[in-house]
């Protein structure tokens, strides 16, 4: 009898044993299974703004800057800042945000639209179409200035409790010409993004230079021209080499009311009048 529980206690154990590591390599084999899924798709510092202001009639989303670290090394980081101006009632606001790492392709995707819109929302609808700053909801619009002629041409000026503007959307540098925002909303708007009549590269990141709102060089127009082309160069292959698609050109940013895609697409520091707003 005692032979007889003594065998029954070994296989007790071996049995124990098997189980154990059966058990074990369950667990293993899980782990190496899940280490191989796709990683849940990020949602995008732009979809994020969207949803913040989709209550919002009319808003633009301007691309106040950009920079890279470590963009010669497989670590490389992307970022951009953006400028969101929302029209009010009584009031126009404007806000810088934060500094957002952003993915190779969304960095690629918009490394042409320093200084404009890249997302714009207008009467409910959204547009993703780059466009020169303004050109949506405020140039053109005779609740914020008129059509002047000098020099030979028509420019966009804005009412005097409205100048602001033009330096918010680099008009100094830049003045809005008539003849360019007809040929916008003529053949561009809710159709392509826009940089200049006829192809000519008028706006957009290759003419763009300003300063922030406190007076300081903007970081990637302050950079040497070394180092934006090696940028380019490295996100460009970055973003073609990804598989993932949570960033690509026909990406959405969403919306509850009816969207136009384009063929391309803090600080803190705010725009207010001392009433909280520039009043209307």
């Amino acid at each position: 009898m005692m032979k007889e529980g003594f065998v029954k206690g070994i296989l007790g154990i071996l049995l124990l044993f098997f189980v154990l590591k059966s058990c074990v390599n369950c667990t293993s084999g899980g782990n190496r299974y899940s280490n191989t899924q796709p990683a849940v798709s990020e949602v995008s510092e732009l979809t994020k703004l969207v949803r913040k202001y989709k209550d919002e009639k009319n808003f633009s989303i301007i691309l106040y800057d950009m920079d890279s670290k470590n963009s010669e090394s497989s670590n490389a980081t992307y970022l951009q800042q953006y400028q969101v101006v929302v029209e009010k009632p009584d009031t126009v606001t404007a806000e810088v945000t934060e500094w957002y790492k952003v993915s190779p392709q969304m960095f690629n995707k918009h490394i042409n639209d320093l200084g404009m819109e890249i997302i714009s929302k207008k009467d409910g609808v959204l547009h993703q179409e780059a466009a020169p700053a303004g050109y949506t909801n405020y140039v053109g619009n005779p609740q914020y200035g008129h059509w002047v002629n000098r020099s030979g041409g028509s420019f966009w000026e804005f009412y005097g409790k409205y100048a602001f503007m033009s330096s918010m959307f680099n008009m100094m540098t830049y003045p809005a010409r008539r003849a360019y925002w007809n040929d916008y909303h003529t053949n561009y708007y809710g159709r392509g993004s826009y940089y200049g009549p006829r192809g000519r590269t008028v706006y957009g990141t290759s003419t763009y230079k300003s300063t922030s709102t406190t007076g300081t060089s903007k970081r990637w127009s302050s950079k040497p021209s070394t180092f934006k082309s090696k940028v380019r160069n490295q996100v460009a292959r970055s973003a073609a080499a990804s598989k993932s698609k949570s960033y690509s050109s026909g990406s959405r940013y969403g919306s509850n009311k009816t969207t136009r895609s384009s063929s391309r697409s803090s600080s803190g520091s705010s725009y207010r009048s001392r009433s909280g707003g520039f009043g209307k």
